[in-house]
This record gives C-alpha cells, sequence and structure tokens, in this order.
C-alpha cells in the first residue's frame, strides 16, 4: 500500500506521474492514519472496501486542496501542459482525418489491383498440375527443417577418437571438410529444386547417423563412416533424381513457350502492313554485321579489332564440332573418319528466330535444320566452301566461312570453329600444316577479349594434350578460358575418377579458367539426331558413377548448362569492351579524314565500288558514241581494213599464178575458179574478221580521245583497257553474217563487165595503187637481200656483207636472162639454172640451186609488177575499146577487170559489214561490254587489282572505318536499349 497520494494516484494510472505539481502537493501529505478496512484516528468514515478507501482519501485531499498547485508558477506550468495537450489533441485530429483519406485510396486502389489481377490471372494457362508435381508450403518447411537438422546432428554426432588422430589426422580433416560442402549443397540443391520426396525426421536421422568414435577401434569408426557415405550418396542420387523429373519439366514449359513464340513470330511476320517498313536485327546479328567488317577490314588485329568472340580451340578429333553443333543444337557440320574436316575458321552466329534455319553470309538460301535433305545440303556446302578456300597446295586456309544459325531457344553469340591441333603430319598435308594450324589458333587467341573455349578429350591420356600449353601461354591467368572435357562417358571406364576430379576442378593441367564443364557429345554414331544426343547424356549423367561420387557438380554438367555459362561469359565481355572499341574507332576515323584533307583537300572520298560505277557509265558512254560514227567513215573503215586483209590473197593466190599462166583466155578462166572457190570457203570468214577489227579500232579511237580531254581521270584507264580488252575477246560476230556475207559476194563475182568509165577509171587507180603497194615491199625486200645501191653507199655511207656481194653476183646473171625475154615464164628451166651456175663459178662463186631459185623470185616479181604497171597506164585510155570489143580488146586490161571485180566485192562488203555493225554488232559489243562491267563489279579482288593508288586506298579505309563506327554505335544504342 502506497504511503502518500502521489504513489497511490501513480499505482492506479501511471500517467500521473508526468504532473509533476500535483505529485509535489500530494506528497506531503501523510496517509498513515487510514486505514484500508476500517475507522481512523481523523474522525474518517468507514470504508467496505479498497476501491471505497481510495475514494474517500482522494475527496480528503480536494477538500484539503491538497490537488491545488503551491503557487502561481504552478499555475503557469499546468497552464503550458494544457497547451501542450490541445495542440496534440489537434495533431492527432488531423492525423485522423488523414487516415481516412489514405485508407479509402488505399482501399479503392486495391479493389482496381484486385480487378486487374484477376484479368492476367484468368489469362494465364493453366497450371493447377504444378500442384501434384510440387510440394506445399508445410511440407517443403518439415523437409529443409529436417536437413538442417541432418546437418547439425551429423556435426555434433562425430567426434573424432584421439587414437585415430595419430592414424591419419590430416586425412580425416580433409574427410570432413568435404562431407561439410556435400550437404550443405544437399541443402542447398534442396531448396532450390524444393524436393518433397525426402521426408526423414530428426531423431530417425540422428538414430542412424550419431555416431560415438570413444572407445572404439579405427575399423568400427570407419565402417561408421562408410555407412554414412552410403547413405549421403544414396540422398544425393535422390536429389538428382529430382532435380532431373524438374529440368525435364521447365524444358518442357520452355519448349511451348517456344512454340507459343514461334506462332507469335509467324503471325507477325505474315501480317500485312500498310507500309514498308525497315526489317529490325537482333543484336546479335547486329554484333556478328560488325565482326564481318572488321574481318575485312583488318586481319591480323593489330589496329582495333579486339571485340569478343568465342574461339573453339582442341586438338584434332577432340569433339571441337561436336560440342559447337550440340550449342546450335543442329548436325551442322561435315564428318570424317579420322580425316582433316575443318580446314578453314568457320564463324557462327547463333541467334533466337520463329525457324530453325541456317544461311551463309554471302548467300540468299536458307536451310531447313528440321530436314535432314537441307542438313545433308548444308554439310556439303560447307566441305566445298572449305576446299575451295584452300589454294595454292595448302592444306588449311586464313579464309573465313561466316553463317548464321537461328532457332528458338538458341543463346545468343558468336562462335569460331578453327582446325584442330595436330601432332604429326601425314604425306598428303602441305609441309607446314602444322604450323599453320598453331599460328592460326594463336592469332584468334591472342585477342585480349577472345573467350577462349577449350575442348580437351576425356578419353585420352592427359598427358596428350597440345591444346593446354597454347591455352595457358596466351591466358596464363585464365580470365577468359572455359575447359570443356568432352567423351566423359568413355573416360568413365577408361580414366582414374580422381584424375577426372582433378580436371575438373583445375589441379591436373598448367592452365588455369573461368569454369570446367564436363559434356557427352554422342556415342560415335553419324546418324545420331541432336535430340538423341542430349538424350544419351542426360541419361548418362543421371546413372553416372563419377557424378554420385561427388567427381562432378550438377551445373558442371550437360552442354546445356555450358552453353548458357558460354553465353552470359560472352555478354558480360561484349558489354565491358564494345565502348572502348568504338572510342578506338573514333580516333581512327580523326586521323584518316586528317590526312584526307591535307593530301585531296577538293575530292570526295570515293570507295573502289563509286570508282568503279563512275568508270563503267564513261565506258558504257563510249560505246554509245560508236552509233554517232557516220556511215562513210564506217564504209572507208571496212573498205581499208578489208583490202588489208584481202591483198595478200588476191596477188599471191589469184592476180599472180593467172597472170603467169600465158594467155588472156586462160587468166580469165584460172580467175574466176579461184574467186568462186575462195567466196565459198575462207572470203566471208576474213571479211567478218575484218569488220571486227575495224569495229575495234574504232571504239579504241573513240577511247584515246576520251582520255586527251582536259577533265580525263587517269585513275581509270587501266579498269577501261581490261574491261575493253575482255569484251573484245570475248566477242564473236554473228554466225549468220557469214552465210549472208556469202551470197552477196558469190553474186557480186558473177559480173564480169565494168558498167561505165568512171568504175573503169577507178579500178585502173585501185589495181595501180595495188600493185605500187607491192612493188615497194617488193624493192625492200631486194634491198634488203642485194644490199645498198651504189648511191646509198656514197650518201648514207652504208657497204654490203659478203653474203650480200655474192647475191649480187647472181642477180647480175639472172639480169641477163630477163633482158634477153621480157615474157620469160616464172620459173627457170635446168639449162638456165646450169648456164647461171657455171658463169658463177667461172668467177669463183659456188652456189646451190636452190641459192640461184631463192634469188631468182624477188628479182622476177619486180619485173613482173613493172610489167603490170606499164599495163596499168596503158589501160587508163582503153575503156572505150573494152567497152565496144569487150575481151577480145586489142589492148590486154583483164587485170583491171579482176580487180574491178575485186573492188565491187570489197564494196558490198564493206557496206554490209556497216549495217550489221549499226544494227548487231555494236549493241551486242554493248552488252559483252556490260556483262563484264557486271563481273569485275562483283569481284573485289579484280576492282583492287585495276583501281589503285594512294587515293583509293586511303578513301577505302576511311569509308571502311566510317562503316564499322555506325555499325558499332547503332549495336551500342541497342545494347543500352536492351539493358
Amino acid at each position: 500500500m502506497p504511503k502518500t497520494l502521489a504513489g497511490w494516484l501513480i499505482s492506479i494510472d501511471p500517467r500521473f506521474k508526468h504532473i509533476r505539481p500535483v505529485v509535489y502537493t500530494v506528497s506531503r501529505v501523510n496517509f498513515s492514519g487510514f486505514t484500508t478496512g476500517g475507522s481512523s484516528n481523523n474522525g474518517a468514515g468507514n470504508g467496505g472496501s479498497n476501491h471505497s478507501t481510495a475514494w474517500s482519501r482522494y475527496n480528503y485531499c480536494r477538500q484539503q486542496e491538497f490537488l491545488r498547485p503551491p503557487n502561481a508558477s504552478g499555475w503557469q506550468y499546468y497552464g503550458q501542459q494544457r497547451n501542450y495537450g490541445m495542440l496534440l489533441g489537434r495533431v492527432l485530429r488531423g492525423v485522423l482525418k488523414l487516415r481516412y483519406l489514405v485508407l479509402g485510396s488505399a482501399i479503392g486502389g486495391g479493389v482496381t489491383l484486385n480487378k486487374r489481377y484477376e484479368e492476367w490471372k484468368d489469362g494465364l494457362p493453366d497450371m493447377k498440375w504444378l500442384e501434384e508435381v510440387f510440394p506445399d508450403n508445410e511440407k517443403w518447411a518439415g523437409f529443409t527443417k529436417n536437413l538442417l537438422a541432418v546437418k547439425d546432428a551429423v556435426k555434433d554426432s562425430i567426434e573424432i577418437d584421439p587414437r585415430l588422430k595419430q592414424l591419419s589426422e590430416h586425412k580425416l580433416n580433409e574427410w570432413r571438410q568435404w562431407f561439410d560442402q556435400r550437404l550443405d549443397n544437399a541443402i542447398e540443391a534442396a531448396e532450390t529444386q524444393q524436393n518433397p520426396q525426402i521426408e526423414t525426421t530428426k531423431e530417425e536421422l540422428r538414430a542412424k547417423n550419431t555416431v560415438n568414435a570413444k572407445g572404439l577401434s579405427a575399423e568400427d569408426s570407419r565402417k561408421r563412416v562408410d555407412t554414412l557415405q552410403a547413405q549421403v550418396d544414396s540422398l544425393q542420387t535422390e536429389i538428382m533424381n529430382v532435380q532431373l523429373k524438374y529440368q525435364r519439366e521447365v524444358e518442357k514449359l520452355e519448349k511451348e513457350n517456344r512454340d507459343l513464340r514461334q506462332q507469335y513470330l509467324i503471325m507477325k511476320t505474315n501480317r500485312k502492313q500498310p507500309t514498308k517498313k525497315r526489317i529490325k536485327k537482333s543484336l546479335i546479328d547486329m554484333y556478328s554485321e560488325v565482326l564481318d567488317e572488321l574481318s575485312g577490314y583488318d586481319t591480323s588485329y593489330t589496329t582495333a579489332d579486339h571485340l569478343p568472340r568465342v574461339v573453339v580451340v582442341g586438338d584434332q578429333s577432340s569433339g571441337k564440332t561436336s560440342v559447337l553443333e550440340s550449342i546450335a543444337q543442329a548436325r551442322i557440320f561435315p564428318r570424317g573418319s579420322g580425316e582433316m574436316m575443318t580446314r578453314a575458321p568457320v564463324k557462327v552466329t547463333l541467334s533466337e528466330g520463329p525457324y530453325h534455319v541456317a544461311q551463309f553470309r554471302d548467300s540468299d538460301r536458307e536451310y531447313d535444320l528440321t530436314k535432314e535433305s537441307d542438313l545433308s545440303e548444308l554439310r556439303r556446302d560447307v566441305e566445298i566452301r572449305m576446299r575451295n578456300s584452300v589454294r595454292g597446295g595448302k592444306t588449311v586456309s586464313m579464309d573465313v566461312i561466316s553463317m548464321t544459325v537461328k532457332g528458338p531457344g538458341l543463346q545468343r553469340m558468336v562462335l569460331v570453329d578453327l582446325p584442330g591441333i595436330i601432332s604429326t603430319q601425314t604425306v598428303d598435308m602441305a609441309p607446314d600444316t602444322r604450323d599453320q594450324i598453331k599460328h592460326m589458333t594463336e592469332h584468334y587467341m591472342s585477342n585480349p577479349n577472345a573467350i577462349i573455349l577449350c575442348i580437351q578429350d576425356g578419353s585420352v591420356d592427359a598427358e596428350r594434350s597440345n591444346v593446354t600449353d597454347l591455352v595457358s601461354q596466351c591466358d596464363p591467368l585464365g580470365k577468359r578460358t572455359i575447359f570443356v572435357l568432352t567423351k566423359v562417358d568413355l573416360a568413365e571406364d577408361l580414366a582414374d575418377p580422381n584424375r577426372i576430379r582433378k580436371i575438373l576442378s583445375g589441379k591436373l593441367f598448367p592452365m588455369k579458367a573461368l569454369g570446367y564443364f564436363a559434356v557427352v557429345t554422342g556415342r560415335g554414331r553419324k546418324d545420331d539426331s541432336i535430340e538423341t544426343i542430349r538424350e544419351y547424356e542426360e541419361k548418362f549423367f543421371k546413372n553416372s558413377k563419377l557424378f554420385q561420387s561427388g567427381v562432378t557438380m550438377s551445373h558442371q554438367v550437360t552442354t546445356r548448362n555450358l552453353s548458357l555459362a558460354v553465353a552470359d561469359r560472352f555478354w558480360k565481355m561484349v558489354r565491358e569492351t564494345i565502348e572502348q572499341q568504338a572510342d578506338a574507332f573514333k580516333a581512327t576515323r580523326f586521323n584518316l579524314e586528317t590526312e584526307w584533307k591535307n593530301n585531296f583537300p577538293r575530292l570526295r572520298e570515293s570507295g573502289r565500288d563509286e570508282l568503279f560505277e563512275k568508270a563503267k557509265g564513261e565506258v558504257l558512254d563510249e560505246v554509245v558514241n560508236l552509233s554517232q560514227v557516220s556511215a562513210k567513215k564506217w564504209e572507208e573503215l571496212m573498205n581499208s581494213k578489208l583490202w588489208e586483209k584481202l591483198s595478200s590473197y588476191v596477188f599471191e593466190n589469184v592476180y599472180l599464178p593467172a597472170a603467169q599462166s600465158g594467155s588472156q583466155n586462160s587468166f580469165n578462166t584460172m580467175v574466176d575458179i579461184k574467186l568462186r572457190q575462195w567466196a565459198e570457203q575462207a572470203l566471208p570468214a576474213k571479211s567478218v574478221e575484218a569488220g571486227w577489227e575495224a569495229l575495234q579500232k574504232e571504239f579504241q579511237h573513240l577511247m584515246e580521245v576520251a582520255r586527251r580531254t582536259p577533265d580525263h581521270d587517269d585513275l581509270y584507264d587501266n579498269l577501261k583497257s581490261a574491261v575493253i580488252d575482255e569484251a573484245i575477246r570475248r566477242h564473236s560476230w554473228e554466225d549468220k553474217a557469214i552465210d549472208m556475207l556469202r551470197v552477196i559476194q558469190l553474186n557480186t563475182l558473177e559480173d564480169r563487165s565494168v558498167h561505165d568509165k568512171q568504175e573503169w577509171d577507178q579500178a585502173v587507180r585501185f589495181f595501180e595503187a595495188s600493185v605500187k603497194d607491192k612493188l615497194l615491199a617488193t624493192e625492200k625486200t631486194i634491198g634488203e637481200m642485194f644490199g645498198p645501191s651504189t648511191s646509198e653507199k656514197w650518201l648514207h655511207w652504208r657497204s654490203s656483207t659478203e653474203e650480200q656481194n655474192k647475191r649480187r653476183q647472181v642477180k647480175s646473171e639472172l639480169d641477163k636472162i630477163l633482158d634477153s625475154d621480157s615474157k620469160h615464164s616464172p620459173t627457170l628451166s635446168y639449162d638456165e639454172l646450169t648456164t647461171v651456175r657455171k658463169n658463177l663459178q667461172r668467177g669463183n662463186v659456188e652456189v646451190e640451186t636452190d641459192y640461184i631459185r631463192e634469188t631468182w623470185y624477188p628479182i622476177y616479181r619486180r619485173h613482173f609488177l613493172k610489167q603490170a604497171l606499164n599495163r596499168a597506164y596503158d589501160c587508163r585510155k582503153a575503156y572505150y575499146l573494152y567497152s565496144q570489143q569487150g575481151s577480145d580488146c586489142e589492148v590486154n586490161c583483164s587485170d583491171v577487170v579482176l580487180f574491178w571485180r575485186i573492188q565491187q566485192v570489197i564494196k558490198v562488203t564493206a557496206n554490209a559489214l556497216r549495217q550489221q555493225v549499226i544494227n548487231r554488232e555494236a549493241r551486242r559489243l554493248d552488252k559483252e561490254i556490260k556483262e563484264v562491267l557486271d563481273e569485275y563489279g562483283e569481284d573485289d579482288e579484280k576492282k583492287q587489282q585495276l583501281l589503285t593508288g594512294k587515293r583509293v586506298q586511303l578513301a577505302e579505309e576511311l569509308i571502311r572505318v566510317r562503316q564499322i563506327q555506325e555499325k558499332l554505335e547503332e549495336f551500342i544504342n541497342a545494347l543500352n536499349l536492351e539493358k
């Protein structure tokens, strides 16, 4: 019972302790005289209970004014407390009003949110079947609790006997750490997968696993440990089975999701758009285009191409290609039995798409990877491209074969498959094949941002590996290397599990890596599909002794986990390095633009493609100019070229044999026979050949005129010349033109009478000019054979050789024969040869008969041509005699008639060829030139050969850097949007 009123009030309500004036006043009053149950000394009445007694005390205090403040300051303090209370009341009232507003808004928003949630929930597929698969919360909580209890029970119950420490204290500590780690991993796996199947109570596990090592022998303790290990292995096997079961369910959901996404993409693709829009490229396709641009710009990685790509390296037949095919989910590469199949780098861009298709970079064809026929064609085309890339007796090539594989669920990345590293060269390989493969591998791995996918064959001894040393040299710290152990199914029975554990933990090889994976890429059968291989891989790891014994972890196995890890690392490295590469190309572009402005300030940066198009236009313009050539000029060109082609045959095969026949009748007969044979056989073809040469000559003349113009750019000369030469080489005159010319020429040669004096005079002049040309050629031959004349010796200080002096002595004897008989036959008789030979012997000159005949031929030819020229002079005024007497004319003008017939044939042939050139051949030549230009336009090597110089190289490099920078910026923007 409190002794004071203040204590009593505070006992009733603790808030009274804050009213200090009241407590102060009342504390001075002593209530010791009051009793709880009866009368008091002060005459207070009786109270029936504690409650009545308390109120009696309170009323007494009120009467005695003990509850009043003791002074004025007390009242002032009391007023302040009252003001504070009123302020607090106002604040509480405002808060209560705000509570109603907030509460109303929350209720309204909750109703709206609940409505939206119900609508969204109705749109989801039926997932009730998952309730049968996944456990409820109570079972899962109980299972997690039991596992934690198992962990504590096992850790607390295993106490090592000190006697065992002397046996193998180090080994037992190592085992204990390993067991704790495996148990933690099992609990973590169970929490992740939500396994409801293991329901073991804490007491049961403690009864089974409690091992008190005190007082037991080492053998008994070891047996207990083995029993405990077997139970843990059994538990881990159950976890693995459940994990595989849920993984299959997840894959089933993923497949359904891919099918739905595929249908959505198909509907989106087939949807008709009112306007044609630009197709949006995927992020990985944009990145692949950047790599393609860089591969053409700089193939040595010395400038700025340090962009990430996944480089697949390994020994030959280690399973590199199989790993890549498993990641791409299609068998896209050719196979061979022990033969080197990968002969060139193959860049494979993996991206997601509605259809599982593949496509080469330089081709529009798509291969449906769901059809075996398309897969076979794709493998065959890959093999053909690899073999075509190998030139000059080489076995491997640096030419990159670029292809894209799209499909639902594919991880987006860029991989480069390289030829396998070999230890021994076979006789059918080039001598430097091994060094070339090693150089190629180092070349790709030297990229500081390349992700190295190191493939190691698990079925062979680790000491036989060649690739691990190369990888450790290029990436000694293992910051960008992922190690993959293939053919684990074969290694399970052949290799020691401890060695496999060391390999996958990075303790066997000197190289280091970011991660270690074990995969199975097939059963050694070429016809197995990817689905069959994946099922075999899953079944193997489910029943594998390596996994059950704790050699490998679940995240270290299967190709699916490998592809996820590689893709994750790939995009992480892309995001870390892409900005740096873009800045490097900005600096390169600035330097190139500055160099261009200093060297070519008034010219635009035109690459080879643009320069080629300009040269193409100029060449085609010159072809058009052929149609502007006048008909008169074409006929003059044709006449000149025809006589140049036909003159030799006319003189040597027609005129000279007929003129030396001896009589006019035999002359005409022989001429008719020879002309007809000529017109039926060789003349049409020779005429076409002459027409083609005339066309070629005129076209080259037009090109030469264009070169002399002030605005001519000699940069295109090599290209123009090459195009024209190639077109001329390919061009051939139409075959029907020969038949047409044959008919025209035969009809013309049938006419043997000169029609008028003008044509006669033209024929005479034509005959004279032709004879004079042949006479000049004969005089030149004689001058070379017999040496300089007397005047030339004195005027030009020339002298004759011994051979020429000998020829001159023979000539003097032959001149005597011609002087004695001006109508001598073309050949010397035996008697004449003997006479000449004997006369020369008298002068101590020994010659053979053939030597005399060889000397006789040019001498007689000159003699004959001079006689013919004299007849031409005589025939100038003999037209009237010829017109009246015909072939019986007193003046023998048969040679003039022959040359008139030849002249007429040349005229009609030239006219026909002119018409063919204008109407047909110029257009056909234009077509040939266009075809050559189109072929050269698609041949980059040709353009590089024909368009050269600093101006072209600098412009080409500047354009390429701009393109790369633009693609990099486009990719960076898309990458930032995806973030």
